[in-house]
């Protein structure tokens, strides 16, 4: 069955809100963690994870660094006007520029209260470290599912990432029903985090601290870094009877050619993502390798995944090996000169599709009838049921600030 044909209703269960983590734990490995492996189902600790991985593993991570993307404007009326800054509206060759930015840039942006703000600019004034900096916002186009917002700021030697730090707020997911506060700005990002650019955390990293990797260390558990810069999209519900209805988020990653080299390398090792962004990017990057193969010739826009490439030909036909895929995509920068990868993927992993890098997958407990829910079903196929049950029945926290797993994939 083509994945456009799956009715999301088969993909859901019941999720008290009691349930929802509202808070997360003081100590961040203190986190229970359920296991998955060959169908059995154990549990443990975050902080004993090490004894749950094969020695000489490489754990992947993703690096990104949350803003503070929701900047709340009041109108001379009293009116509050949130901007939540989703992604930039102008080409991106390098995120971090974008965030370098000083005096003016342009943000695809949902806006809470349009309704109320037809025209005219919003300003917002802050101290930052003894003087008042000014930024305005105002309207420069309706998207079908955004707007584009012009923001500027005075003085204008201030970077974006600078101006955002102080401007905005700790972006909470939408189900965690409270105002972010001055804790979240810490909890709410890994401690690796390292560049800026996501809307949302990658959760299955809250969990990680220096003790925990110390203990990976004693175990010779290496690992590497990958940046996928996670957007608002990722919370998107699914609200089509079939996913053929759905459109995907796309998301920019940002991976470097020795990480891809460090990949190959360590394959044979088993490569585990910790995280579903970093799993998204290691499958993009396998059929990334792929179409470099199929069109040797391929530019760096072409090399994006769009939502359906690697369900229908000439992708869905290729049995390209993991090493082979990742060393000529690393032939390909080469040639071309690159030192990293910087393209969009849009990346859809629902069952029936088959898992090209990872042996197994780090992640937290998802939605009812999510994209997420169906890239866990797609690892472990319908025994997803029998682990968020136990989930359920054993006191598992749930969502952005709760609890997490470790699933292996079935042997192939």
């Amino acid at each position: 069955m083509h994945p456009k044909e799956i009715a999301i209703k088969d993909y859901t269960y019941s999720l008290p809100d009691e349930r929802i983590a509202g808070f997360p734990l003081e100590n961040r490995d203190d986190s229970k963690l359920l296991i998955y492996k060959e169908g059995i189902i154990r549990e443990d600790r975050y902080k004993n994870i090490a004894d749950h991985l094969p020695g000489k593993c490489l754990l992947v991570f993703n690096d990104t660094r949350v803003i503070r993307a929701r900047i709340l404007f009041q109108k001379p009326t009293g009116g509050i006007i949130e901007i939540f800054c989703l992604e930039p509206y102008e080409a991106i060759n390098e995120y971090s520029s974008i965030m370098a930015k000083k005096e003016m840039v342009r943000w695809k942006c949902l806006i809470g209260g349009a309704g109320k703000w037809k025209s005219g600019k919003l300003e917002k004034v802050v101290n930052i470290q003894g003087q008042d900096v000014s930024m305005t916002a105002q309207l420069v186009l309706k998207l079908p599912d955004a707007y584009v917002v012009e923001l500027c700021w005075r003085p204008a030697d201030y970077s974006f990432a600078e101006m955002i730090e102080h401007m905005g707020e700790t972006p909470l997911p939408p189900y965690i029903k409270r105002k972010a506060d001055e804790a979240d700005k810490e909890r709410y990002q890994t401690i690796y985090a390292k560049y800026d650019g996501s809307v949302a955390a990658p959760t299955a990293g809250l969990h990680f601290t220096p003790a925990t990797f110390a203990s990976l260390k004693k175990k010779n558990i290496a690992n590497t870094f990958v940046t996928l810069h996670v957007g608002a999209g990722t919370f998107k519900p699914v609200k089509s009877a079939e996913m053929g209805g759905h459109e995907m988020h796309a998301e920019w990653i940002d991976v470097t050619s020795e990480t891809i080299n460090k990949l190959t390398e360590n394959i044979a090792n088993g490569l585990i993502a910790v995280g579903t962004t970093s799993l998204r990017t290691l499958e993009s990057l396998y059929w990334m390798g792929v179409k470099v193969i199929l069109s040797p010739d391929i530019t760096i826009d072409e090399l994006s995944i769009s939502q359906w490439d690697v369900y229908e030909p000439p992708l869905a036909n290729s049995n390209i090996s993991p090493v082979n895929a990742l060393t000529a995509l690393l032939n390909w920068m080469k040639q071309n000169k690159l030192a990293k990868i910087i393209t969009r993927t849009q990346i859809l992993i629902a069952p029936g599709y088959y898992y090209k890098i990872p042996v197994a997958i780090i992640t937290n407990f998802h939605q009812p009838q999510s994209t997420l829910l169906l890239l866990v079903a797609a690892a472990i196929g319908n025994d997803w049921r029998r682990v968020y049950e136990y989930a359920l029945e054993n006191d598992f926290r749930f969502l952005s600030y709760g609890d997490g797993s470790l699933l292996y994939l079935p042997k192939r």
